[in-house]
């Protein structure tokens, strides 16, 4: 079996970490206030890479946090992956500059697909598009405005571009550990070659086992948010669930969320 990427989310808004519930701003939990701290918690349980989300860039469309996410990088060996409010070269550019592994450009896949292009031929295989999708149709701006365009279809598009990975959000089952979309990301694994990472609606490490399954389809890995916050899934059994080399043993000493 391969190994699968478990890949914890780091949401900022207003500076603290939090999880929302299917997208919802007004329905946003705290789970620590300092996203730095959080992010060295879960390097230390062996995450192989962390998902990190400017909520509130995404609603200004351009990035707020940059000097948590700075900190992020230097303080923690995995790679990182950030996303929320890049909709310019500039803003791509400035995020790179800090040490990220991969971006991941949203709204900029619906509404300018010539920056995901002129920035997938700057920046090659660090450039990745984030797909949030509301009943299988992408939604943009932070996730406060839904459009007619199938999530499927408009990965089809980015891959022609040249992106190295799609993640695929159904903000439905976002934060409401009521299991994954299976049937979706089917379609999306069964349509791209390029590799997926799912999110959204992981509640038990059998929601973990059920995406592993998909893998053969070109599933790379899973970002898991509220769920690795409240404990329904730890993340150690997930990393050796989803395959050899992903953990590392860390007396529970050790962790203890800001």
């Amino acid at each position: 079996m391969l190994a699968m990427d478990i890949i914890p989310a780091i949401d900022i808004l207003d500076g603290r970490c939090v999880r929302l519930y299917q997208g919802n701003y007004q329905l946003a939990e705290t789970y620590g206030e300092d996203p730095v701290a959080v992010a060295c918690n879960w390097a230390k349980l062996g995450a192989p890479r962390l998902h990190v989300v400017d909520l509130d860039g995404a609603r200004r469309g351009t990035p707020v946090h940059l000097d948590v996410l700075e900190a992020i990088v230097a303080q923690v060996p995995c790679p990182v992956q950030f996303g929320g409010g890049l909709r310019s070269f500039e803003a791509v550019s400035a995020v790179i500059e800090r040490g990220v592994d991969r971006v991941i450009l949203g709204t900029a896949a619906l509404e300018n697909p010539d920056l995901i292009k002129q920035a997938c031929a700057h920046f090659g295989g660090r450039i990745a598009v984030g797909l949030d999708a509301r009943g299988g149709q992408v939604a943009v701006r932070g996730w406060s405005e839904t459009s007619e365009v199938d999530a499927t279809e408009l990965a089809r598009e980015m891959e022609k571009l040249g992106v190295s990975a799609v993640v695929y959000t159904d903000i439905l089952k976002d934060g409401t550990l009521s299991g994954p979309n299976l049937v979706e990301l089917q379609r999306l694994t069964d349509t791209v070659q390029v590799p997926v990472i799912a999110s959204g609606g992981v509640g038990t490490l059998a929601d973990v086992l059920n995406l592993i399954a998909l893998e053969p389809h070109g599933l790379q890995g899973v970002i898991i948010g509220r769920a690795l916050y409240t404990g329904d899934v730890d993340l150690t059994e997930a990393l050796r669930a989803a395959g050899p080399g992903r953990w590392q043993d860390v007396p529970p000493d050790d962790v203890a969320f800001a």
